[in-house]
């Protein structure tokens, strides 16, 4: 539906959407801005730093889970942009329209899932410590890593690489929604009535902000989709072209880390959150930096977009698998 509206109204308002491109400062759009906070303080203040004395509880799982996303998943999914779109697609993409793409799923590849991989861990009765654990300790890398990654995929697939941009959205879209969403975690645990838990209070406050997720989330497609209607509409088979890496990258990377975790011998709800963690996106920030490095109708913030759509039914696929083969796997 918020494809539709956005398509729509991209062909009905044109100069509403032209007059919102126009609010930015430094390369970063406002509206886009407030939008992603929105969309990414939530589940921010959900990340529990403390979950970090726990790390050698699970070691075979944690270091699945970093290798494949810091080692491998950033340079397969580049590796699979440059194959179909200077390659395999190239007679059906302009040269410069495929070097955006690319940046898109570069950014989509280099950064891992921090919010929904609650959701799909859930989803597999997967230890929600563990869980926490990973989910805080790649936060705390993608500080450092995500920004360098980005750029040294950049540079080697011969795109121009804005530092000064790049590390402007990894301040603006990781850090600062970190840090507030630490700050509001401490103030919530130290303030929880005494009944409730801090634990509680944290759960309570987050269910109420995260409607205001949902709807940033929402409004964002709609924003994207109604810059990019024009190419969709005369493009159609474009979308499907973006998505048919994502997807491979998608279930390549699941299995690399399922069966990884299959032959140490992981517990099954270790082993299903370290590998579905890999194969789920921050797709919250790769819009973001897409817009920030490329802009707002660039291919690359249309190719993080079509990541959010293909995600879902991928990651949902991927659940029902590990559900089904849980039995392979030891149970402690």
């Amino acid at each position: 539906m918020c494809i539709v509206a956005g398509i729509g109204l991209g062909k009905a308002a044109p100069g509403l959407f032209q007059t919102l491109a126009d609010l930015e400062y430094a390369s970063v759009n406002l509206v886009v801005a407030v939008l992603i906070w929105a969309m990414v303080y939530p589940m921010m203040v959900n990340v529990d730093f403390t979950s970090l004395r726990h790390i050698g509880d699970r070691p075979k799982g944690l270091i699945i889970t970093l290798v494949v996303n810091w080692l491998i998943k950033p340079f397969t999914m580049a590796a699979l942009g440059v194959l179909f779109f200077e390659i395999l697609f190239a007679d059906m993409i302009a040269p410069k329209d495929a070097q955006e793409y690319i940046g898109g799923l570069i950014l989509l590849g280099a950064a891992p899932c921090t919010a929904m991989v609650f959701v799909w861990s859930q989803l597999a009765r997967g230890d929600a410590t563990y869980t926490l654990v990973q989910v805080s300790v790649n936060d705390v890398i993608m500080i450092f890593a995500f920004a360098p990654i980005v750029a040294l995929l950049l540079g080697v697939t011969d795109i121009a690489v804005p530092w000064e941009t790049l590390l402007l959205s990894v301040g603006l879209y990781v850090v600062i929604p970190l840090l507030a969403g630490y700050a509001t975690r401490r103030q919530l645990m130290a303030h929880a009535r005494r009944a409730e838990g801090g634990e509680a209070a944290v759960t309570r406050f987050v269910s109420r902000i995260k409607p205001y997720s949902v709807i940033g989330l929402l409004a964002t497609v709609v924003l994207l989709f109604g810059f990019q209607g024009n190419i969709i509409i005369d493009r159609p088979l474009l979308i499907a072209l973006i998505a048919t890496p994502l997807i491979i990258q998608s279930y390549g990377i699941f299995f690399l880390a399922y069966g990884a975790a299959w032959m140490w011998r992981v517990p099954f709800n270790v082993a299903a959150p370290c590998a579905l963690i890999g194969t789920s996106n921050f797709f919250e920030l790769a819009v973001a930096v897409a817009i920030s490095v490329f802009g707002l109708q660039s291919g690359a913030a249309l190719a993080t977009v079509v990541g959010v759509l293909v995600e879902v039914p991928v990651m949902l696929s991927l659940v029902a698998f590990a559900n089904r083969t849980r039995g392979a796997f030891p149970d402690n």
